[in-house]
């Protein structure tokens, strides 16, 4: 714990909808709702107006459509949300070397590193100038927390929400915790809330009073000690500017239940190029391939199979997840794959490249000898658990955060059931750019019965008209999204500050 509260966390307000609503100027102030708009997809963000409807991340798009009929529902624009985050980062790091990032919109920052603040005064500037900055910069809002630990400067940003800053003065720790719900503290799920709520403790303040030895009874050691440490508010993590990837994986769930193995083998295969693409984009290589199947009764089963050394290459990985699959039951239906590399390292073994044909030899004499050869694998059943759109993720290193969504960029991305096709593999997903040879650059609105419907505006222009075109409008094409422009973008909520 710093004597000073110099540990700034920024999270950006609704990230993903604000994102759209400052580039789609006849949506600001309307609930919009992010995230796969498929039978099976999920909600990835909402608009503080959706969020009043009760719509909420990880909810199934269905329920959200449900509770607020009338919101605007999008597909997500990874590469537009991309673009925004690395225009703030580069703002936190502006502030300072030592900037952690969590997600896209998402990050800590240590602000005596940069020398900007060294007490309450200077990181309560800071914190605010970071704020105007952002808003200049994007049109966006994002909440700031400023403490003496990692943890509490983010509980301090979510009580900032929306559009606000929050300082808990160092010794103020434990009696600002004490009646919020234990919840709150990191690591408590529903489970550990619900065998806390069981023993009658239900705030921080309680989970500090039982002490120690008595939730080393109730939920183990190591848990326990650190339950105790965050409920007295100590917390000694320094901010860390790299954080180490664990594992690289993408996954997608089908609005329909794949049955045909063949399209099942041809779905693992597009997942494993996928994987190796985020894989060689994050300077990285990997032992060990997974496969993931969620079958039809939710029931799910992880495989997975150690090479001889790091590899990105695809048609190693593809090789590999292809003998996997080959172990796994699909005969009931698949609703959700994907395809994974763990045991990461920033190299490749230079062998490595000869490792396809070397195992396909092994194999094919083992069969020559009578010998039935099959994949060193790992299994793992599980049951239970609603299907989340996937995305693909860098475990252990910033993501989308803001819940998950069906992965269909890409080469060979097959369209959902309802959706237009103009030619293959290409299709009108609400909410995705387009540009008319006559009317410029707008955006889907929806689309259906050969039809496509086009709103035509712009970031920082008045709300545009709405035209309706055929679906294979030779003048209407797919296009790049605009930048935004700084100002005030329509996101977030009410300007406020205070301190704690």
């Amino acid at each position: 714990m710093r004597a000073a509260p110099t540990i700034l966390h920024l999270d950006m307000d609704a990230f993903y909808a604000s994102v759209e609503q400052a580039s789609k100027p006849s949506l600001r102030g309307k609930a919009v709702i992010v995230g796969g708009l498929g039978p099976r997809g999920v909600v990835a963000t909402a608009s503080y107006e959706a969020r009043r409807f009760g719509v909420h991340s990880a909810m199934p798009m269905a329920q959200a459509r449900r509770l607020c009929p009338n919101g605007a529902y999008l597909t997500p624009r990874f590469r537009l949300y991309q673009s925004v985050s690395e225009r703030v980062m580069g703002l936190l790091r502006a502030l300072s070397p030592l900037v952690e990032p969590l997600s896209l919109d998402e990050a800590f920052v240590d602000l005596e590193a940069g020398e900007v603040a060294f007490d309450s005064t200077g990181a309560r500037a800071a914190g605010e100038r970071l704020r105007a900055d952002i808003m200049a910069a994007t049109g966006l809002s994002g909440s700031v927390g400023l403490a003496g630990s990692k943890m509490l400067a983010k509980v301090a940003s979510e009580e900032a929400k929306p559009a606000g800053l929050l300082l808990i003065e160092p010794g103020t720790e434990r009696a600002h915790l004490a009646p919020m719900s234990v919840r709150t503290l990191p690591g408590v799920g529903p489970v550990t809330g619900e065998h806390l709520r069981r023993a009658g403790i239900t705030t921080v303040g309680e989970l500090a009073e039982a002490g120690e030895d008595e939730l080393i009874r109730m939920v183990g050691r190591s848990h326990g000690l650190g339950l105790y440490r965050m409920a007295l508010g100590l917390d000694d993590r320094p901010v860390v500017a790299e954080r180490d990837a664990k594992s690289v994986s993408v996954e997608d769930t089908f609005d329909v239940d794949l049955h045909d193995r063949v399209r099942i083998r041809g779905e693992v295969q597009r997942l494993a190029d996928r994987c190796v693409g985020r894989l060689r984009s994050s300077g990285h290589s990997g032992r060990t391939i997974v496969l993931k199947v969620r079958r039809f009764d939710f029931s799910t089963l992880t495989r997975s199979e150690t090479l001889r050394g790091p590899t990105d290459d695809p048609g190693v990985v593809r090789e590999a997840a292809a003998r996997l699959l080959e172990g796994v039951d699909t005969t009931g239906g698949v609703r959700l794959l994907g395809v994974g590399v763990t045991g990461l390292a920033d190299y490749t073994q230079e062998d490595l490249f000869a490792q396809a044909e070397a195992r396909a030899e092994a194999e094919g004499a083992a069969e020559a000898a009578g010998i039935v050869a099959g994949p060193a694998a790992q299994d793992e059943e599980s049951s239970g658990g609603g299907a989340a759109d996937g995305t693909g993720t860098l475990d252990g290193a910033p993501e989308e955060s803001e819940g998950a969504v069906r992965g269909a960029e890409g080469e060979g991305a097959v369209p959902k059931p309802g959706e237009a096709v103009i030619a293959p593999g290409r299709f009108w997903p609400a909410g995705s750019d387009v540009r008319h040879a006559v009317y410029g650059p707008g955006w889907v609105q929806g689309s259906g019965v050969g039809r496509v419907t086009v709103r035509f505006e712009q970031p920082g222009t008045p709300p545009g008209r709405v035209r309706t075109f055929k679906v294979d409008d030779p003048e209407l094409e797919s296009s790049d999204p605009l930048p935004l422009v700084g100002g005030d973008g329509g996101g977030g909520g009410g300007e406020r500050a205070r301190s704690a």
